[in-house]
């Protein structure tokens, strides 16, 4: 019995990334498994329940953030969007993309209509009723003239990632609407799209430290004698019932956790390799592994949050090796570090894949903004991990490339071999796809040890469903040299090959 290296094996058949035959139903199988043990295993979740559904403390954050179980009420909106117009502190995304990706956060909730957008420059934001004098003068007017000519409006969408108690009071007395800010407004959207009971309880988890920081705004703004601008201060046992909530959400959140990292270890003793797809939001994530995967039940929805769960799919590389694609939580800007951290969790799969997919939407003015603040907030998240965030470990990917009205726009890479590289693809057209597939097997095998070799063993040997069972099996052939053996081309791990070798070969040498 030989093994031979080889470099490469026919892939030109293997343009599709979808796992067909028996190798779909065996990972279909796994992951079932997987799921029905975790469901078994799982306690019960009355308490996680009645965490969501709790009326005393609906009341607290409804008071609070604005936020309500009513998501599919009509809201009629005034978006603000200030920005800094110079100086240190100054945004490098211009004022226009931001505006528009304020209206994009209201247009991701249902029956929320926009009246009204506007972009304010300002020196600070933290001047305590944000705009300067005149500015808010002119503000009101705006906001009143638009009510005289008959135009509804519920509520102001300040898009600040937090405003202070003192910011918000003073500007729903002006204003004489409710006020909401980023945080406010994405947590409405977070409830929305939460769907299992960890996201459910991740969002809930992420109102906590919005309402604290009210509360210690509130009480350094009247100096511990009451109340400002007619609120009061949460009660006693108001207070106690957050702090029982938080160190309940905390338990619930930790033993879902177990069991994820339960089914973490459970993939990695069946050897899959892991490629975590992640990207700034709505750049295209789903869609990428949909094209990657042709996994057809993956439906993906032009909306800002629209996965909070993190899910597996399992695709075919070129060379036949099964891997596993992680669809993750987006990134978005000026989002508060109280709110991601919440959410950091639902990143650990991220975290601690072999290789990583960052997915960008090339047809986004501001995408080099966006590319930078993910990758900043990644090296962040992985700064205190165990494993570093390398090069060889990313592949970077402009995605909707097919909505560039003058792909000449578009960047070019001078060295095409360079893990650097820009992949530029289109989901939709599948533009690039493989390719990018190609360039995904090549990292895998890289990370994770694996190599291709052509094997001769005997025919119908327990050699041949060892390799079947233990190793990515890409292509059997009979031996043209002798008629009972048989050519086995693999692709298997270092350690599975001297596994391998010890039990079927006596002669260990290449």
């Amino acid at each position: 019995m030989t093994l031979t290296r080889c470099k490469y094996t026919d892939s030109s058949k293997y343009k599709s990334g979808k796992v067909s035959g028996k190798r779909q139903k065996a990972i279909n199988s796994t992951q079932k498994h997987d799921e029905a043990e975790e469901a078994d295993d799982r306690p019960e979740n009355e308490d996680a329940s009645q965490l969501i559904d709790d009326r005393e403390y609906d009341s607290v954050v409804s008071s609070t953030m604005h936020v309500t179980k009513r998501i599919l009420n009509t809201q009629h909106v005034a978006i603000i969007q200030p920005y800094i117009k110079w100086g240190p502190r100054k945004s490098a995304t211009k004022p226009e993309l931001m505006l528009q990706e304020a209206e994009a956060l209201v247009r991701s909730l249902p029956k929320w209509n926009i009246e009204l957008s506007l972009k304010v420059p300002v020196e600070t934001l933290e001047k305590r009723q944000l705009f300067g004098t005149g500015k808010l003068e002119e503000l009101k007017a705006i906001l009143r003239a638009q009510q005289e000519a008959g135009t509804l409006l519920t509520c102001v969408f300040i898009s600040k990632g937090t405003l202070t108690y003192g910011q918000k009071q003073t500007l729903e007395n002006e204003f004489r609407l409710p006020v909401m800010d980023r945080y406010s407004v994405v947590v409405q959207i977070l409830r929305l799209h939460a769907v299992s009971m960890e996201a459910k309880l991740q969002v809930a988890l992420a109102e906590l430290p919005y309402i604290w920081s009210q509360v210690k705004d509130q009480e350094a703004g009247s100096s511990g004698k009451g109340a400002i601008g007619g609120r009061i201060f949460l009660s006693d046992s108001q207070r106690q019932m957050l702090q029982l909530r938080e160190r309940k959400l905390r338990h619930e959140l930790s033993t879902i956790r177990s069991h994820r990292e339960l089914l973490r270890n459970r993939r990695k003793q069946k050897a899959f390799p892991i490629v975590a797809v992640v990207g700034y939001t709505n750049a295209g994530k789903t869609s990428l592994i949909k094209a990657l995967t042709q996994e057809q039940s993956l439906q993906p929805r032009d909306q800002l949050f629209a996965t909070l769960d993190v899910t597996a799919h399992a695709g075919l590389l070129p060379c036949q090796l099964e891997v596993l694609y992680m669809d993750t939580v987006g990134f978005m800007a000026d989002i508060p570090t109280g709110l991601i951290e919440c959410f950091v969790a639902t990143l650990e799969d991220a975290m601690l894949a072999d290789v990583i997919v960052h997915v960008q939407d090339m047809a986004h003015e501001a995408h080099p903004e966006q590319r930078a603040h993910v990758e900043r907030t990644l090296q962040s998240l992985m700064r205190d991990g165990d494993r570093k965030l390398t090069e060889d470990r990313i592949i970077n990917v402009g995605n909707k490339i097919d909505l560039v009205p003058d792909p000449s726009d578009l960047p070019r890479s001078a060295d095409t071999d360079a893990d650097d590289r820009l992949h530029l693809i289109s989901s939709q057209t599948l533009h690039g796809v493989h390719e990018l597939l190609m360039e995904v097997e090549r990292r895998v095998l890289r990370v994770t040890g694996r190599q291709r070799m052509v094997i001769r063993v005997p025919m119908g040997g327990q050699e041949v469903a060892w390799l079947y069972k233990n190793a990515a099996v890409t292509e059997t052939a009979a031996d043209s040299e002798n008629a009972e053996r048989m050519l086995v081309s693999v692709v298997i791990t270092e350690a599975k090959l001297q596994q391998f070798r010890h039990l079927f070969i006596r002669n260990h040498s290449l």
